[in-house]
């Protein structure tokens, strides 16, 4: 399994980012690298996290943080 990180998700990523900065810069930067190591483990175990309540696909999976 490869997962693409897109433009798109890094956009929104660091948007999260710099508003969790205004109040606590040290959380964001630990926000950031949890997410960022949370998604790199997604390859080795892909269906731990629960299937998608949006799509009837057991392929499509919710990462919630």
């Amino acid at each position: 399994m490869k997962i693409k990180v897109t433009k798109k998700f890094r956009d929104k990523l660091n948007t999260q980012v710099d508003y969790i900065a205004k109040d606590k810069p040290s959380a964001a930067r630990k926000f950031k690298e949890e997410i960022i190591l949370r998604i790199k483990g997604i390859v080795n175990m892909p269906y731990q996290n629960r299937k998608s309540i949006f799509f009837d696909s057991n392929e499509i999976r919710e990462f919630i943080y």
